[in-house]
């Protein structure tokens, strides 16, 4: 499940739909907004649960103004939110094996929290956008970003973690379709450049992928939370347009590569 901010909410209707149509989920690798979906699945939470809770969550609820150098808010208050949803606590409780991924913001090198911790802890970590949230640290001092930097699309963790099938989902696929023009800002030329490399990542981390389903949110700006029944609409429907190529691959009929 890739990053993407309010987008994640779309990974919702993903499993929705993937649900319904009896489709076997044995792990789930998340990154970013896709770990915090992701994580919150593998502990329990059921669909309905995670629609009361996109629906309910607004980013003040996931941090909070912070004295610090090193970023403008705390993510604390993530951590705490998310661990009060969370009917297990730990890696070790998980219904689902689930894998987050953060980035060590020394090294630049992925991060992959699974198997035993703090799940809360874990999915704040792989959420921690550099610069707006103060970096997390962990246990061995590292200094913890959005896992988004080095995996926005965490495919190759999945397999890593025994899936022979891997159903990458890509929110951020269609860009921002909501920008109009060309950049005359130093701002809009940071946020089409940081575009394009997210662009050429997914690219690369797809390719560990065997289905990839794409929702259609290119018109919905990464922060709107309040849309979230959109968000995860558009998650369902991406879905069923491929559910009859996902049975067949799952079935074992034919192997789609990207």
């Amino acid at each position: 499940m890739s990053g993407g901010a309010a987008r994640g909410m779309a990974h919702i209707g993903v499993l929705r739909v993937l649900e319904e149509n009896g489709i076997p989920i044995d792990c789930i690798a998340g990154t970013s907004a896709g770990a915090l979906v992701g994580g919150t699945y593998s502990a329990g939470l059921s669909i309905i649960e995670l629609e009361a809770l996109a629906y309910t969550m607004r980013w003040r609820d996931v941090g909070q103004m912070a004295f610090s150098r090193l970023g403008f808010q705390s993510s604390e208050r993530m951590e705490t939110f998310i661990r009060s949803h969370l009917p297990v606590k730990r890696f070790e409780e998980l219904k689902i094996p689930f894998a987050a991924v953060a980035t060590d913001l020394i090294k630049g090198e992925a991060v992959v929290m699974r198997d035993e911790g703090d799940v809360a802890f874990a999915i704040r970590a792989s959420c921690n956008i550099p610069v707006v949230y103060v970096p997390a640290i962990d246990k061995e001092g590292r200094q913890l970003v959005d896992g988004g930097l080095v995996s926005i699309i965490p495919a190759r963790y999945a397999r890593a973690m025994g899936a022979d099938i891997v159903i990458a989902v890509d929110v951020n696929f269609e860009g921002a379709k909501f920008i109009k023009s060309t950049p005359t800002t130093a701002l809009g030329v940071m946020l089409h450049s940081f575009m394009i490399i997210q662009r050429n990542m997914s690219s690369f981390h797809l390719k560990e992928a065997d289905l990839v389903i794409c929702p259609k949110v290119g018109h919905l700006r990464w922060d709107e939370v309040s849309r979230a029944k959109e968000f995860i609409k558009l998650g369902e429907e991406a879905t069923c347009e491929m559910i009859d190529e996902i049975k067949t691959v799952v079935n074992g009929e034919q192997t789609v590569k990207f």
